[in-house]
């Protein structure tokens, strides 16, 4: 059990801590530099599909609850959080490898902070086009 807790950690650990890619070293578990295009990619897209579904889980529960007694509209809280799913795992997937792509033809590393900031400023982004409704102008 001890050795479980090692190498394993927990997912909610890991992101919690910024250990999004743990390594072991002498018994213990340490955040380095992300170094390899799928360490980059693998701590990148895990923040874009946390940020992305802390701002639609929400969403999707106030709508679900607002719209409770609606015949139809209580279907919307399900399409939102399908939006925040479906987005990282599409969009996500494409602007991490971009991303580690660029880190790695620069060889330069990237720390797990980093990872954070890209994908959190690109799910503001997202949420900021949104509420504005910048697309429905087009």
């Amino acid at each position: 059990m001890e050795g479980s807790e090692a190498g394993g950690g927990g997912l909610l650990q890991q992101i919690l801590s910024l250990r999004l890619v743990p390594r072991v070293g002498n018994g213990t578990t340490y955040s380095s530099p992300l170094s390899t295009f799928p360490e980059m990619w693998y701590g990148v897209f895990l923040w874009a599909l946390v940020s992305s579904l802390s701002f639609h889980v929400p969403a999707a529960l106030l709508a679900l609850f607002t719209l409770r007694h609606h015949k139809y509209g209580r279907f919307m809280s399900v399409s939102l959080l399908l939006m925040g799913i479906v987005g990282p795992i599409t969009a996500g997937i494409l602007t991490s490898a971009a991303i580690a792509g660029v880190y790695r033809a620069a060889g330069k590393k990237m720390i797990p902070f980093e990872a954070l900031i890209f994908e959190v400023g690109q799910t503001f982004c997202v949420v900021v086009v949104s509420f504005l409704r910048i697309l429905a102008t087009l």
